[in-house]
């Protein structure tokens, strides 16, 4: 297809991608706006050894892998689901709870999903103290010197996960666009058998014109 062809096609049939550009973008902004928003609380650990060697920074670098397990137990969820009074169950609130350590930082990272950024941040701040709760107990039973304490970073902060309106809308747009491309060219493909200027003679019967009837 010649390139005065395009210019051709966009010339007579743009319209149709600005339109459903418009369409699907509009159509993604009003989804985006109807669902319920998920809010994300977040919550930082610090592990800290008592002493800077190396074996105390390698016994707690060890220790983050079995922190995470033991965050990630029904039996935190349900705890947290107590001291909460929340209507739902240990398999449904662990669904929305993410944990993940950083050795080289020596952190622990705390994510919870939900509705409400309050409760979010609420259930956060409980499954940390838990831990920090239990790592106490254990210290109790070591030497100063062997202890590993943990605390909060800083409070969890609950931020608004999705939906994320803006990018939703921009995609619709731009799925918009190629649709109208796509259906642009199919129409321009199903009427290509149909000669309507000198130009599609010339081209596809390989002969000049030399005049035209002009329409009354």
């Amino acid at each position: 297809m010649a390139l005065n062809d395009i210019f051709r096609i966009l010339r007579q049939r743009g319209w149709l991608i600005l339109v459903l550009m418009v369409l699907t973008a509009a159509a993604a902004f009003g989804f985006s706006r109807i669902q319920t928003p998920v809010y994300q609380s977040n919550l930082k650990l610090l592990v800290l050894p008592s002493r800077t060697d190396f074996g105390q920074a390698q016994a707690a670098k060890a220790l983050l892998s079995s922190y995470e397990q033991w965050l990630r137990s029904t039996y935190r969820a349900q705890a947290v689901i107590n001291d909460l009074q929340l209507d739902m169950t240990a398999g449904e609130l662990l669904g929305d709870v993410r944990v993940a350590s950083d050795a080289n930082a020596f952190v622990i990272d705390l994510t919870v999903e939900n509705t409400d950024p309050n409760l979010a941040n609420d259930i956060a701040r409980s499954w940390g103290n838990q831990l920090i709760q239990w790592q106490n107990a254990n210290n109790d039973k070591l030497q100063k010197e062997d202890r590993i304490t943990i605390e909060f970073l800083d409070d969890p902060q609950a931020g608004l996960d999705r939906p994320d309106t803006k990018i939703n809308t921009a995609a619709g747009a731009v799925f918009g666009l190629l649709l109208g491309v796509a259906l642009l060219f199919l129409l321009e493909w199903l009427a290509s058998g149909v000669m309507r200027r000198s130009e599609d003679v010339e081209r596809y019967l390989n002969i000049a014109v030399i005049g035209t009837i002009p329409q009354e």
